[in-house]
């Protein structure tokens, strides 16, 4: 072989910190760190676990000095192998050529990972899903294209390992196989970026696979329905977001109406995706961690809530490098009144979902004005139904998409959501059919209903978790039984208190156009700052004025304060007179546009907000309309 003039650079081998003895070869270069220095020599690390002495008499080499060193030999001695170093002819900072060695382990799928692999090391790649730091190691939640499994990474208590590694990195992990907390996880060694082709490929197979995990595996509903039947496809796509934002290890975000409508929704979704949340995570408190219910006073999603909810999930993605959260809107967001929150929240990237039956508005082509800004809308408007069938309903049938494995536990929760809602409409009266044969009787879901608004009416913003589940008949039924005897006395005393306060101070008149209009001042006549609240005592008047004429009569209740008011009506008035209540506010500040009304709500049953100085100039207007019906 003839020799050549042209320069080589010498190679020098830098072993990856996971790199075992099996990985040296004798005779080559290696980089490394002086570790102890001896009269006799000095130990070089080589990698986390591999040291070799280099045999020198008084060395002049200090601890922390990197250098080069030659592979002697590799010895068995006293039962493990000692590894001989010499000096290299290369000095360390010289111009030689760095060769990365990685371990050489056996790629391994998550799904792959059993308990006949424990103590064996193997090397998974994947996509970091979540970081949580411990007061002892640093946990990586990694998923491949088949699975989630989770790496500790421990160096010092409680110190954040590999802090350049983001949530959404791919990277390879090697380690040893463990088990902890009953589920496997890997003692990690190492955790190493993937170049950008290698990334790219694993994220490619990842995101296919959990994609088609995502989907729900059953999209049936309990009753017929043609609105129902319509509004499947936009149910699986929420279902399908929101399993695919427990898949990314996401945050869950519920916002719901406070009231039995809307805590019928948001614990119907919440007992779909917490079993589903304890199964995907390795951490014990993830149904704390990664989901949260909350509700709403006001039937839509105020700007005083969306600027918390931001605020928290910002911090959060700051603080513990957690991905924004899915929010989910609930029995709100559908109307003209969510559209400032929700483009505030659309500014920061996050992805929300909305079931609701509240009016969304004029509708076109399937599409109404809160469309622009959410990312899935659920609303029977949309496909020509209309507020009878309720977000409760909407929000069971979900969560049954969700998780199919709970929807005998919440069978009953659509009938409890349309008495609450004094919804009336064929839908409902299948479910009330179901409830029946689960035991529960129309009497018995207005008591429940009852129960659940007068205790989140002293819940305020809390979601009170246990509370509800007990009064919706999620656990002992024999305690649910005994609470809603406690409660509805409470109520019933406190609602004839407010009544005897009330109906001696409505005034009543008739209309040419055949419409009864009751009129109530709640700031004068009404008990402040007790239950029931003004729309409740609204409600619970009007129900008592229905009695004596009869829900066929066209009766309309009208209750106001100082700068608002609140209206309930019989289905009549809608159906006979076309009445819409959002159509008339909006009439309202086209005409007099000084009064800043706002408001809405459902056809026959919502609330309206002005200028106190305009309060006169407002009801009269919206009384002049009323006056001005014609039945179709």
């Amino acid at each position: 072989m003839s020799k050549t003039t042209t320069y080589t650079k010498p190679m020098v081998y830098v072993l990856n910190p996971s790199c075992q003895i099996e990985d040296l070869e004798i005779g080559s270069d290696y980089e490394g760190v002086i570790t102890r220095v001896e009269k006799y020599g000095f130990f070089v690390s080589l990698s986390k676990s591999v040291y070799g002495l280099l045999r020198t008499r008084n060395p002049k080499e200090k601890v922390g000095d990197k250098i080069v060193v030659k592979i002697s030999e590799i010895k068995p001695h006293k039962g493990k192998m000692d590894v001989d170093l010499s000096y290299s002819k290369t000095r360390y900072g010289s111009d030689y050529e760095k060769v990365p060695v990685k371990r050489s382990v056996k790629k391994t799928k998550v799904k792959d990972l059993t308990e006949d692999l424990i103590g064996r090391n193997v090397a998974i790649q994947g996509e970091i899903i979540q970081i949580q730091q411990t007061s002892g190691p640093t946990i990586f939640t990694l998923r491949d294209e088949t699975d989630i499994t989770w790496a500790a990474a421990f160096n010092e208590p409680g110190v954040r390992m590999y802090p350049e590694l983001e949530v959404e990195d791919v990277v390879e992990i090697l380690g040893e196989v463990s088990l902890h907390s009953g589920k496997i996880q890997i003692e990690s060694e190492s955790i190493e970026k993937l170049p950008e082709d290698e990334e790219e490929a694993v994220r490619r197979a990842i995101d296919m696979a959990v994609d088609k995990k995502a989907e729900s595996p059953d999209t049936s509903v309990m009753i017929e329905s043609e609105v129902l039947d319509k509004l499947r496809p936009k149910l699986a796509a929420a279902a399908k977001a929101i399993r695919r934002a427990i898949l990314d290890g996401r945050s869950i975000l519920v916002r719901h109406h406070a009231d039995a409508d809307g805590i019928c929704s948001g614990i119907a979704v919440e007992q779909a995706v917490l079993p589903l949340l304890r199964e995907e995570s390795n951490d014990a408190d993830a149904e704390w961690h990664f989901f949260k219910r909350s509700p709403s006073k006001a039937p839509f999603y105020e700007l005083e809530d969306v600027v918390k909810d931001l605020s928290f999930a910002l911090e959060d993605q700051e603080r513990h490098g957690q991905k924004l959260p899915l929010l989910v809107l609930l029995d709100n967001g559908s109307t003209e009144e969510d559209v400032a929150a929700l483009r505030h929240s659309k500014v920061f990237g996050v992805e929300s979902v909305v079931v609701d039956h509240h009016y969304p508005g004029e509708v076109e082509d399937g599409r109404s004005l809160i469309d622009d800004y959410v990312d899935i809308h659920v609303n029977p408007y949309l496909v020509g139904g209309d507020s009878q069938l309720t977000a409760g309903a909407l929000a069971v049938e979900l969560a049954g998409m969700i998780n199919p494995d709970i929807r005998d536990k919440i069978r009953h929760f659509p009938a409890i959501a349309a008495v609450g809602d004094h919804a009336e409409c064929d839908e409902v009266d299948q479910y009330l059919e179901i409830a029946e044969e689960l035991g529960y009787s129309r009497e018995d879901l207005d008591r429940v209903s009852t129960c659940v608004d007068f205790e989140a009416y002293f819940l305020r913003f809390n979601n009170g978790r246990g509370i509800m589940n007990t009064l919706l008949g999620l656990e002992d039924r024999e305690r649910q039984e005994e609470l809603l005897d406690v409660l509805m006395s409470e109520s019933d005393k406190r609602v004839d208190t407010q009544l005897k306060a009330a109906l001696p101070n409505v005034e009543t008149v008739y209309f040419d156009n055949g419409i009864q209009l009751n009129r109530l001042d709640v700031e004068k006549y009404a008990h402040k700052f007790t239950y029931p609240a003004p729309g409740k005592t609204t409600g619970y008047v009007h129900d008592k004025l229905v009695q004596e004429k009869g829900e066929d009569k066209p009766i309309m209740t009208l209750a106001n304060g100082p700068d608002f008011a609140v209206l309930r009506a019989t289905e009549t008035i809608k159906n006979d007179f076309d009445f819409n209540l959002n159509n008339v506010i909006t009439k309202i500040q086209e005409e007099l546009p000084q009064a800043g009304v706002d408001g809405g709500g459902h056809e026959v049953a919502g609330s309206l907000k002005f200028v106190e100085g305009l309060r006169d100039e407002v009801l009269d207007l919206f009384i002049e309309d009323v006056k001005d019906l014609k039945r179709d």
